[in-house]
């Protein structure tokens, strides 16, 4: 009679087996951890909001060129004589300015056109200086000079327009100035002109620098 009381304990002993339940949980758990993966996405957010600001970044450098407005006044050819042949090159004469009182010129050369064209813009863009102006005309009559090249600018009422021609009104018009007079004298050159322009706007004085450097007040 003692041994199937004993036989009782046994019986419990089965029951232990339902304890492998637990592995299904662990197994859950690494579907728990897949959850790093989420966190994994996290840092390629990241990149790719570094990637916008970047993008921002070249928006806001696209900006300013589009402040400038350029025109090519002249293209030339120039052949090169060399061992087997001839050599071309090409040199471009551009006018960078944003017609609100900033211009600059630059002559680029290059081996083909466009090159030559971009040299210029990026030597205009360093070379640009403040005109001074009143209202839309220049402040007083001026001469520039380059070479054998002479241009007088005069100012001119408003409604004149600019009285140019060439380089010289691509200068005056990208600088912002609306009306002016001008007369050419001696050589004709489109590159001695332009840069004969641009001694005379160097020239000008403002109201303000006249009045301060004579100690003086200038009434118009």
């Amino acid at each position: 009679m003692g041994r199937p009381r004993s036989g009782g304990p046994g019986g419990r002993g089965p029951g232990g087996p339902g304890g492998p339940g637990g592995p299904g949980g662990r197994g859950g758990g690494p579907g728990g951890r897949g959850g790093q993966g989420g966190r994994g996405g996290g840092p390629g957010g990241r990149d790719g909001g570094r990637g916008g600001r970047d993008g921002g970044r070249g928006g806001r450098g696209r900006d300013r060129d589009n402040e400038f407005q350029d025109r090519v006044v002249e293209i030339r050819r120039v052949a090169k004589v060399v061992k087997g042949g001839r050599r071309f090159n090409f040199s471009a004469l551009v006018v960078v300015g944003d017609g609100k009182g900033r211009v600059g010129v630059g002559l680029g050369k290059a081996n083909t056109v466009p090159a030559a064209i971009a040299k210029g813009q990026d030597k205009a863009k360093r070379e640009m200086f403040e005109v001074p102006m009143r209202n839309t005309t220049i402040p007083h009559e001026v001469l520039g000079k380059f070479l054998s090249s002479t241009v007088m600018l005069k100012p001119a009422s408003e409604g004149t327009g600019v009285i140019a021609g060439g380089g010289v009104r691509a200068v005056l018009e990208l600088a912002g100035v609306r009306d002016v007079l001008t007369k050419a004298l001696g050589s004709t050159t489109s590159v001695n002109l332009v840069r004969a322009t641009v001694d005379g706007l160097r020239n000008l004085r403002s109201k303000a620098t006249i009045e301060q450097s004579r100690g003086v007040k200038i009434t118009l």
